[in-house]
């Protein structure tokens, strides 16, 4: 029977949960950021999400930055993202959460949200397999087969970017939310959206989310940011999840270097599941899921 999270986390959609960070990982994680940031912000790391584009591919037209793709990349060197990633605490919390066994669990993204240094930065309402032009239709048939993967947001420092619709994971959009998600234009006011709250985490808070809720954020160049922001998927849902994951070009995780860093038979046996959705998923799979 699931748990009482779980029986929450299907209800609304989101799940806010502390304690994913204990004083050692805060420390190391912070320090790991602080180092790769700069990396990202002097250009010696390229893999970034660049302000001005708000979904892959994002290009290099400016050179602030809202985002650090790739964190556990070998070429980083940064242990500590893919300790935490593959950290028991993090398995067993992802596994209730997809109501899955530890074995079913297939690596996907690890990446970090920064605040640009420049410019002030918004991301549009959407969800992030569902085009916002889809009919209601089409809404409620992606909608039905998107539950084999979480999406989750750990705070460092205080955090107050990210704003979703709770239980819009379940249900198509209103004519009301139509309007204020059918363009590619990041709102004015985010709370303008019908049932929209904003999802305020302290630092080591973790907010656990279905990915396909209607969600926007909104970037504050004056306020710092360092938030780890990751997914995990149920390798029983196949290929469900091929677009929306390997859109970011994960090739590298194929490789010999990225393995060796990986610490035991569980999270081999996750980067394995990845490999083989990426190997069966059809050309149909590879490409875009989002525009802007």
């Amino acid at each position: 029977m699931p748990s009482p999270l779980k029986a929450l986390y299907d209800d609304q959609g989101y799940v806010i949960i502390p304690g994913l960070l204990d004083d050692n990982d805060r420390v190391a994680l912070k320090d790991a950021c602080e180092r790769v940031i700069k990396k990202t912000r002097d250009g010696s790391w390229p893999h970034r999400r660049v302000v001005g584009k708000q979904f892959p591919p994002y290009g290099d037209s400016d050179p602030d930055s809202w985002g650090v793709q790739h964190a556990m990349h070998p070429e980083l060197k940064e242990a500590a993202f893919v300790r935490w990633y593959t950290s028991p605490k993090v398995i067993a919390q992802v596994a209730e959460l997809l109501d899955c066994g530890k074995n079913d669990l297939q690596m996907e993204l690890f990446n970090i949200l920064i605040n640009p240094l420049s410019h002030n930065f918004a991301l549009r309402w959407h969800r992030d397999d569902v085009n916002e032009k889809a009919t209601k239709e089409e809404e409620q048939e992606a909608l039905a087969i998107w539950h084999h993967g979480v999406q989750w947001n750990t705070a460092l420092y205080t955090d107050s970017c990210l704003f979703i619709v709770p239980r819009s994971h379940k249900t198509p959009r209103t004519e009301e939310q139509r309007k204020h998600s059918e363009t590619q234009m990041p709102p004015e006011d985010p709370l303008a959206m019908p049932g929209s709250i904003c999802v305020r985490l302290q630092p080591g808070e973790t907010v656990f989310y279905n990915s396909n809720i209607l969600h926007c954020g909104t970037y504050n160049c004056l306020e710092k940011r360092a938030t780890l922001h990751a997914c995990m998927g149920d390798a029983r849902g196949g290929s469900t999840r091929a677009r929306n994951i390997l859109q970011h070009n994960l090739e590298w995780m194929k490789g010999s270097s990225f393995r060796e860093t990986l610490p035991d038979n569980r999270s081999w046996g996750m980067l394995d599941r990845l490999i083989r959705m990426q190997e069966s998923a059809d050309g149909s799979k590879f490409a875009y899921s989002l525009a802007g």
